[in-house]
């Protein structure tokens, strides 16, 4: 089936179960579907909640990655009832709260995690039936479907690294015009095997499988230890591999200490970061793969940008500036950078990323004033502070929310970051605004040392030495680790409120 009469998630499956029956299309751990047998599972599951629950029904999910967990991606939505995913490292109470706000009719998941939420969850009485995706039917009829391409596919809720998490509205449209957007960047070739320990309740894990489901690939997933991945690398014969610049960092780390050839592996795909050029040059030594970033999230259906991977070799060639960037648009998508009042500025200029495109959500559920405020005139404002040059190239300086204030002066936590990553034994590091009586706020870096961790006096004299004075931290603080989300986005709100 051609990919121009591919209207809704569930033609993708349809399409690759026709096409390759037989070939592997998931392994979890010691289980394989084929492209059939996800398909069948899909079906049967979609004819299950047809006589359980009313179209538009909205239905949770809560588990780790497992194959049942890629049948719902394509089952629940496929008659019209809307998939709500649910991060399994969140609180139980934060699970109900999603759960209510949604208006789940059901809650499907593993035994262990549906007891946790009702024991810890506080449920009200009427709370909606809680399910094990083991006692579920996986063998049944397919039902038709009568869905329109422009319902709602999946309601995911957003990291909340910046505020209390949305729930994000994605159509089948969207999500099929996302999948569009990854085939323009991400390099890919036939008989790929993908591996991804993303959680699947993220953007980071659902996008990139999908990709790789809808160009007939296995797709292999394991949780993140390196261990864990060098095993399954090696057993697969995986060709393509998806992390953050973190996980990266840790590989290394094990490859170091326990040698391991990864012949297969020919592209490394990540995001949530910009990769350092240090730790792009001893991957590149270490691996001899290439890589390939991708900007993107919730909202956006995955990724609407990429720094492909002659960018990143451009990089080490001389244009260590192209290591900083989040790449250009892919296909069918606009980017812009807008400042307070919503009008375009030009290249060069400082203001909000936008993003415009068949993508993007349609808004956030059961809140239009968020809805409202997140979009001007067609255009989607991402929340971060960024750039366009005049090659197009999408350079991103932070998170809005975290440009620090300090006496009238806009300070980018990134910015300060990156100086104290030059610092020996600097081995994470975070910058955040703190509350000031005089200032407004006050410069904070929270350090992860690598080894002798380096004394203040050393950190703040090479900002001194490369930043204004307003823009050197006042205060440093040590710490063993980071609170990060599960795809390795440092949790700065989280760290505000430690540090107050």
């Amino acid at each position: 089936m051609a990919r121009n009469v591919m209207r809704r998630l569930h033609d993708v499956l349809d399409a690759a179960a026709v096409d390759a029956p037989d070939a592997p299309a998931l392994s979890v751990d010691d289980t394989t579907w084929t492209f059939r047998e996800l398909r069948a599972r899909a079906d049967a599951l979609s004819t299950y909640l047809s006589a359980s629950c009313s179209r538009g029904a909205r239905v949770a999910l809560l588990a780790h990655n497992r194959p049942e967990y890629v049948a719902a991606y394509y089952g629940v939505p496929r008659d019209g009832r809307i998939l709500v995913p649910l991060n399994q490292r969140l609180h139980p109470r934060e699970w109900a709260d999603q759960i209510a706000r949604s208006g789940a009719e059901l809650v499907l998941g593993e035994p262990d995690l549906l007891d946790r939420l009702a024991a810890d969850g506080d449920l009200p009485p009427d709370h909606p039936p809680l399910i094990a995706v083991t006692d579920l039917p996986w063998d049944g009829p397919a039902s038709p479907s009568e869905t329109d391409p422009k319902d709602v596919a999946w309601l995911l809720f957003t990291s909340g690294t910046t505020g209390r998490p949305k729930g994000v509205r994605l159509t089948h449209e969207n999500l099929l015009a996302g999948l569009d957007a990854s085939a323009s960047g991400r390099p890919v070739r036939p008989g790929d095997v993908f591996c991804t320990p993303f959680p699947l309740c993220h953007v980071a894990g659902y996008q990139v499988m999908l990709h790789h489901l809808f160009r007939r690939h296995a797709v292999v997933l394991r949780r993140f230890t390196p261990a864990a991945l060098v095993e399954a690398a090696r057993g697969h014969g995986v060709t393509t591999l998806s992390l953050a610049p973190t996980m990266l960092e840790d590989l290394l780390a094990y490859l170091r200490d326990n040698p391991a050839g990864l012949d297969a592996l020919r592209v490394i795909s990540y995001g949530s970061a910009p990769m350092p050029v240090p730790l792009l040059r001893r991957a590149i030594d270490v691996l001899g793969c290439d890589f390939n970033q991708g900007f993107g999230m919730t909202e956006l259906s995955g990724n609407a940008t990429f720094l492909s991977p002659d960018d990143h070799r451009a990089a080490i060639a001389g244009r260590p500036e192209l290591a900083a960037s989040a790449g250009c648009p892919a296909e069918n998508v606009e980017i812009a950078v807008l400042d307070e009042a919503g009008t375009l500025l030009p290249s060069g200029a400082l203001g909000e990323v936008a993003v415009r495109g068949p993508q993007v959500t349609t808004g956030y559920w059961d809140d239009p004033d968020a809805t409202a405020e997140a979009f001007t005139e067609g255009w989607f404002r991402t929340g971060d502070a960024g750039r366009i040059d005049e090659d197009g190239y999408l350079y991103l300086v932070d998170r809005l929310k975290d440009v620090i204030i300090t006496g009238g002066e806009n300070v980018s936590s990134r910015e300060v970051e990156d100086v104290l990553r030059t610092v020996p034994g600097v081995g994470q590091v975070a910058v955040i605004g703190l509350p000031d009586p005089r200032w407004g706020q006050t410069v904070c870096a929270v350090i992860v040392p690598d080894g002798t961790p380096p004394s203040e006096d050393a950190l703040i004299a090479a900002c001194r030495a490369r930043l204004a004075g307003f823009k050197t931290p006042r205060r440093i603080e040590y710490a063993d680790t980071l609170p990060r989300t599960s795809t390795g986005k440092i949790r700065k709100s989280a760290l505000r409120t430690r540090l107050r």
